[in-house]
């Protein structure tokens, strides 16, 4: 199965505008035979830590943006992977979204997340695409080695990591080396290749390096987009029989 996962700078609060970015990049990936393409956490709208702009771009996202997003990519053979904060009464997630042909296949809510008023999910759902059994954590879940367990346990090949690392300069420059390492370890934890997608850039005195890279299950980086440079991280993961699906605990 062909891999990409994308760095590229954050877009607050235009939906129009992630999505043309999106369907650009999906455009790219289907004249390269991507059969994955992965975007950094809460593309659609932004991320943010500031509670009254979670619950606005939660609201947007689930009433309209989201669906128009299907709507704009139902054309492209691509899996997409995109995330975005969403509201389920009467709660908020940081979500990741499976769309396959424009559709939401299945989607993840991030399990330790740190922005406030956001709830914990506790579903590690699994896909299959191209024979490879797939799976999402999301930023700060690499903190947390339980949760890439929860995946690798179901007989996952690969896990994704969609990152949003856009921080205040001096913490960015202290995450800079350990956001590399954190995926480095969960791929020696879980014996899972890993593939993670990052923005980068400054924007309203913060700064994010990047942190766009697949490592293969020995924790060797065998793919990495340049740091405050956009692109894509491009890598065949080999296919393997596929293993029975064993319940997350």
């Amino acid at each position: 199965m062909r891999i990409a996962t994308i760095q590229c700078p954050a877009i607050a609060d235009d939906a129009a505008s992630a999505s043309e970015a999106v369907v650009q990049r999906l455009r790219w990936a289907t004249e390269e035979g991507v059969d994955l393409l992965v975007f950094p956490e809460a593309f659609l709208l932004g991320h943010s830590y500031n509670p009254e702009t979670i619950r606005s771009r939660a609201r947007e996202a689930s009433a309209a943006a989201l669906a128009d997003l299907c709507r704009r990519v139902a054309a492209f053979p691509v899996t997409l992977v995109v995330g975005a904060f969403e509201v389920t009464p009467p709660h908020i997630f940081n979500s990741a979204f499976v769309v396959e042909e424009g559709r939401i296949a299945g989607r993840y809510a991030k399990a330790y997340p740190n922005e406030p008023g956001v709830t914990p999910g506790s579903d590690f759902p699994t896909f299959v695409r191209s024979a490879i059994r797939y799976g999402i954590n999301i930023c700060n879940d690499a903190n947390h080695a339980d949760a890439a367990e929860q995946i690798a346990r179901q007989g996952a090949d690969l896990i994704l990591y969609p990152l949003n690392n856009m921080l205040p300069p001096a913490t960015a420059e202290r995450w800079r080396e350990k956001s590399l390492a954190n995926l480095v370890d969960r791929a020696r934890q879980t014996g899972c290749w890993i593939a993670s997608s990052d923005v980068t850039g400054a924007a309203e005195g913060l700064l994010s390096y990047g942190c766009t890279a697949i490592v293969a299950p020995d924790g060797h980086v065998v793919a990495r987009v340049p740091e405050l440079s956009e692109g894509a991280a491009v890598y065949d993961v080999p296919e393997r029989q596929l293993l029975p699906v064993l319940p997350a605990a």
